[in-house]
């Protein structure tokens, strides 16, 4: 196995392994109610973005471009590959626009949840946009994934 692919499936491990893993458990204490709970996993789930899920994406970027370069995959028309790299850009675009701002609002609703004692609506709405456009950035790297493996057009 070749540095570069090594280097990529690492990424991938890192990015989709974190997307999984960060939405189960932050889902998972969003049902506990606390509010210090909930706080506390809200501002882990930015966090493990940061430490996991950017340096994974990185990687896959920087090694699928030179290994696609390398095999002089075609950039231009519609392939597997351009297939996929559109539907990681829309994924990034999801990410960018609509998840980090949920989550930065997510950990100041919490916050202030703390001291009322339980979770507001508000945090509930925006936990709840979180999970669906959280859940189609989710399946969206997993089609990737797919394309990626079977290589199939």
């Amino acid at each position: 196995m070749n540095g570069w692919l090594l280097m990529h499936l690492l990424g991938v491990l890192l990015a989709v392994g974190n997307i999984v893993t960060a939405a189960f458990w932050k889902v998972r204490l969003d049902q506990s109610g606390h509010p210090a709970v909930v706080h506390a996993a809200a501002r882990n789930v930015m966090l493990a973005d940061y430490v996991f899920t950017i340096p994974g994406l990185v990687m896959i970027v920087v090694s699928g471009s030179i290994m696609a370069e390398q095999a002089g995959m075609s950039w231009t028309g519609f392939n597997w590959l351009t297939l996929s790299l559109v539907l990681f850009a829309v994924t990034g675009i999801i990410w960018g626009v609509l998840l980090i701002p949920l989550q930065r609002r997510m950990i100041r609703l919490s916050e202030e949840s703390i001291a009322a004692g339980s979770l507001s609506a508000a945090y509930r709405a925006a936990s709840r946009s979180w999970m669906i456009y959280g859940t189609v950035a989710t399946l969206l790297p997993i089609a990737i994934l797919y394309l990626m493996v079977m290589k199939g057009f």
